[in-house]
């Protein structure tokens, strides 16, 4: 798994993050992931020189500027979409609040909104809330609990005439499924409902296309890839223009500024943009545009990523004393287990001590372990692979768990 011709060099990989030095297996990126020097480079070079509020005639507001745009461009290069519809703001949450509030503007009493078990809270709660104000109907699309899938052919019933929203995930911070959204989209739209996807999770393990999911929004959060904690919710301008979302009446109108409010923080849109051109030189060899190079760069890492995953999940699955939770087809390598006898904190208090870093608890994602049914023991341990992460450290992390015994 070093270098070669479609393969990832995770030698040269590691040695851009720093942070790898503390000796610890950094297993726990579904939380979020490690940052690398030309990010940490990117933010501190944009704080050394004078960055004025945007609006200005002079060179320090034109940087703010450059700034934002720059931030822009990187995200709607990661996800396949527009830079005019590249809404920022300090994470995904409440980005999706703040949508949910300017569409739920436009809901009715009898009007429905569909949410699924398998879904981060961020992706469930905004959109119960505002349904509960506006007296829209909220249904459920459920998981197979056996498998870890969410099927689509559920959504032929879920969705009628009177659906606004389909709100759906690219892939599950917890077992790491990987729904079929452009099925579940296609549904949606032919009754005219909007989809909003979570593509927080995804986003640092798959080449995102908004067209091809059938998205009409899409949000991610860029310390999931490498990146500072800044949000982003990307949508069609036009879109974007039909909505009025809360704002001050001094800020500008304009799409896709009328959704920021406040100042932002312009340094770490600086990072941002270093670290969607991180992802997009994963792959020394790809060329192009950044979309083309992310393109290259993604598929790469899936590969990387995909042998690696298999190589943990298959010896977990063989310890007696071990339960992985679910077994979807498609998915991130990202997995969620329990231990025979142990809480998760206690797992993950010795996966710890052994220098493994794991989660524990629910992760956000209530509904789906409220549904397997882990939440009265404290959850699941949690263990999420990168492209920084090695083959060795995947064995570590094996034996450590099978001491556990």
């Amino acid at each position: 798994m070093s270098s070669g011709a479609g393969r990832l060099d995770v030698a040269r990989v590691r040695g851009l993050f720093s942070g790898l030095s503390d000796g610890y297996v950094h297993a726990d990126a579904p939380g979020g992931s490690l940052v690398p020097e030309s990010v940490v480079r990117a933010v501190a070079q944009a704080m050394r020189v004078p960055i004025a509020n945007r609006g200005g005639v002079f060179p320090s507001s034109a940087r703010a500027e450059q700034l934002v745009s720059g931030a822009r461009s990187a995200v709607a290069d990661l996800v396949g979409g527009t830079a005019s519809g590249v809404v920022l703001g300090p994470n995904m949450t409440t980005l999706t609040y703040a949508m949910a509030r300017a569409l739920a503007r436009r809901w009715r009493p009898g009007d429905e909104v569909v949410v699924s078990r398998l879904d981060h809270d961020a992706n469930v709660r905004p959109w119960m809330q505002l349904a509960d104000e506006t007296g829209a109907e909220v249904k459920w699309a459920e998981v197979d609990i056996e498998t870890g899938e969410l099927p689509a052919w559920q959504y032929d019933e879920l969705v009628t005439p009177r659906t606004r929203l389909v709100a759906v995930t690219a892939a599950s911070n917890a077992i790491g499924t990987r729904p079929d959204v452009a099925a579940i989209a296609e549904r949606a739209h032919r009754v005219g409902a909007l989809v909003y996807v979570d593509a927080v999770h995804a986003a640092p393990h798959v080449l995102l296309d908004m067209g091809e999911l059938g998205a009409d929004f899409i949000a991610v959060s860029a310390y999931k890839w490498c990146g500072p904690h800044v949000g982003a919710v990307v949508a069609d301008p036009e879109l974007l223009g039909e909505l009025r979302p809360d704002k001050l009446v001094p800020a500008p109108d304009r799409v896709p500024d009328r959704y920021e409010n406040g100042t932002p923080p312009f340094e770490l849109y600086a990072g941002v943009a270093a670290a969607v051109e991180h992802l997009a030189a994963l792959c020394p060899d790809a060329s192009g545009t950044r979309r083309q190079r992310l393109t290259t760069s993604m598929a790469t890492v899936g590969r990387y990523e995909g042998e690696l995953f298999a190589r943990l999940d298959r010896a977990l699955r063989s310890m007696a004393h071990v339960q992985v939770l679910g077994s979807p087809l498609d998915r991130t390598p990202t997995l969620s287990f329990t231990v025979s006898r142990m809480r998760p904190r206690q797992v993950a208090r010795e996966l710890a001590r052994r220098n493994v870093c794991a989660w524990d608890g629910d992760y956000y994602a209530r509904e789906l372990f409220d549904a397997i049914g882990v939440n009265e023991t404290g959850g699941a341990v949690q263990l999420g692979l990168m492209h920084y992460n090695t083959a060795d450290e995947v064995d570590h992390v094996v034996q450590c768990v099978a001491d556990l015994a």
